[in-house]
């Protein structure tokens, strides 16, 4: 029995289109009916990840007859219908969209808190007043980073594992988001208006002098928090967009070892070619 056999049986056992495989593993749909029409065949990682898929070992996947194999009841199938995000893009973009902007509010918070704190308390005998406000502004970045950089590796690894993504989104999904963002918009906007507004109240009075500048900042970093993640939220129903910042940030020999069609793979490197030459280190064509 052959691999294309077996690969065709298991995807209708699972329910399961090659657009969604092809999701799953990180490769184009092109590259799934290609492995079905034996005209390539998928590398030994492409292999192991679907006997992970499929729970099936490489050997009866590759040279095995698994045709035969009665579904199992108890497998996870992919519902028949219009595509689906079976990679757990959407999942993926919306925890990016909690993580980043609290991680970069949490560096404004710890700002407005040491701005409130700034000259209240002797840390040294020689009177380093200024020395809380600087902890506790590292302590803000350092929770702020906290945040980021984890965010910052976890989707460096989920471009990696699925460098190409199907549009699963739908005309009411991008309606939905671009409301969403709408409000927020202008619900950040608002926040950050409200903390002009404690600055201009009570910074007349001197004594307040380090109260507004923490209502400033506080207000912002909600502020910020709002517009960052509902930008976040909208930007991640281009799809589209997503598969071409993936091509940008991948090195030329990942791109030469990509399951893609032909015609996306030039494209990537003429994209990368394009992108080396305008860098600001290049010389002058």
């Amino acid at each position: 029995m052959s691999f294309r056999d077996n690969l065709q049986h298991l995807r209708a056992t699972r329910n399961m289109t090659q657009e969604q495989l092809a999701m799953l593993l990180g490769v184009s749909r092109q590259s799934v009916t290609k492995w079905e029409a034996e005209k390539s065949y998928p590398e030994m990682d492409k292999l192991l990840k679907m006997c992970q898929i499929f729970e099936c070992s490489l050997d009866d996947l590759v040279q095995g007859d698994l045709t035969g194999r009665s579904p199992d009841p108890a497998a996870a199938t992919v519902p028949s219908g219009p595509p689906t995000d079976v990679c757990g893009y959407d999942e993926h973009q919306r925890m990016m969209a909690w993580k980043v902007p609290t991680g970069i509010a949490a560096i404004l918070v710890g700002i407005a808190v040491g701005l409130f704190f700034e000259g209240a308390v002797d840390l040294a005998p020689a009177g380093a007043r200024d020395g809380l406000f600087v902890i506790i502004i590292l302590a803000g970045i350092l929770g702020g980073l906290a945040f980021l950089v984890p965010a910052g590796m976890e989707h460096a690894a989920f471009q990696r594992a699925h460098p190409y993504v199907e549009d699963f989104y739908t005309d009411d999904d991008r309606a939905v988001a671009r409301k969403s963002f709408s409000a927020g918009l202008i619900g950040g906007i608002a926040l950050i208006f409200v903390g002009i507004g404690f600055l201009l109240v009570l910074g007349e009075d001197r004594a307040l002098e380090n109260a507004a500048l923490f209502f400033l900042m506080f207000f912002i970093a909600l502020g910020v928090w709002n517009i960052v993640h509902y930008s976040m939220l909208f930007v991640r129903t281009n799809v589209a967009e997503y598969n071409k910042s993936v091509g940008e940030d991948l090195e030329l020999e990942e791109i030469l070892d990509m399951q893609i069609e032909e015609a996306r793979r030039e494209q990537l490197l003429r994209q990368k070619q394009k992108n080396k030459k305008l860098g600001p280190c290049a010389p002058p064509s």
